[in-house]
């Protein structure tokens, strides 16, 4: 079966998910159709919704409105299904009581396609010590060893949520190049969540943004930059922009000012210069935007739009 054919790594129609009495809403209205056998960067600010909804799609929580598929099957809806997705969460988690090998004894026992060769080959890259308590490894250590355990099940789906956040920029390297070795052996799809924008420029080939419980948006990553740019122009002209034109974000400083704007191939006359967007512009293009702030430079009542 062709990547083409194989049913989404996550597919979410009108996707919410409210917490406590008062219905505080993590998730709001989420739609979503990843493609699998692809590398998907979720980025976000803190509190937008992306622990939220990688928990949603391991089966941790149950949504309150909506629909969540993983793999094309409701999220842990069956043995078979759980073994198929591979979770390393927050602060990479491991037993500090447990030694390496004991780790690796603890996965085969749970995991009925559990691959020995590959955990033993993966440990002994990583120079991690089968007889040393977890407990007693560095922070990149500790990291490589989830990853082993999560990989070790030859999942479909390997899911990710901050997993490198408190890593050294040496340990983070090592750790997303270890990811990226990992989801070529197993042929598998991963979802990476960071807020860390260079690491997800540095892996991943399809975006998606979260913020305020709300997709802003997504798709292939060299498609999104393809979509957008950065408009400068004087400060007038953004009152009257080319046809087709949506404005994501602006900046005004003076009597000039430039714009991240979606509109492919967009070729606009005199005055208005167009330039490429980077990764990290495109993604806090559009935070600025979910987040209502105000125009850099702007009087009192003026935002982005």
């Amino acid at each position: 079966m062709s990547l083409a054919e194989l049913p989404p790594a996550l597919g979410a129609e009108n996707l919410t998910k409210k917490y406590g009495r008062r219905g505080r809403t993590a998730l709001s209205g989420v739609n979503l159709a990843v493609p699998s056998g692809r590398v998907i960067g979720l980025v976000g600010p803190n509190g937008a919704g992306k622990s939220t909804l990688l928990h949603l799609a391991c089966g941790l929580t149950e949504p309150s409105a909506g629909s969540l598929t993983v793999l094309g099957s409701r999220p842990a809806a069956s043995a078979s299904h759980l073994a198929r997705v591979g979770f390393v969460a927050q602060n990479t988690p491991v037993y500090g009581s447990l030694t390496v090998a004991e780790h690796l004894r603890l996965g085969a026992s749970m995991n009925p396609s559990w691959d020995p060769d590959l955990a033993k080959r993966r440990i002994g890259e990583a120079g991690l010590n089968p007889a040393r308590k977890a407990g007693q490894l560095s922070g990149g250590q500790r990291a490589q060893l989830a990853l082993t355990v999560a990989a070790a099940k030859r999942p479909e789906l390997l899911i990710f949520d901050e997993p490198a956040a408190a890593l050294d920029p040496l340990a983070r390297q090592g750790f997303l190049r270890n990811l990226l070795e990992f989801v070529r052996e197993l042929g598998a799809s991963a979802v990476l969540s960071s807020h860390l924008l260079g690491d997800i420029e540095q892996v991943c080939d399809y975006l998606i943004v979260l913020c305020d419980a709300r997709v802003q948006v997504a798709g292939d990553t060299r498609d999104l930059l393809a979509e957008h740019a950065r408009l400068v122009a004087p400060r007038a002209e953004f009152d009257r922009l080319p046809a087709g034109v949506e404005m994501i974000s602006a900046e005004h400083r003076g009597p000039h000012g430039s714009a991240i704007v979606r509109a492919r191939g967009l070729s606009a006359p005199p005055p208005y210069r167009v330039e490429p967007v980077s990764l990290e512009e495109l993604v806090l293009g559009y935070m600025t935007r979910a987040a209502g702030a105000p125009l850099a430079g702007a009087g009192a009542g003026e935002g982005s739009r």
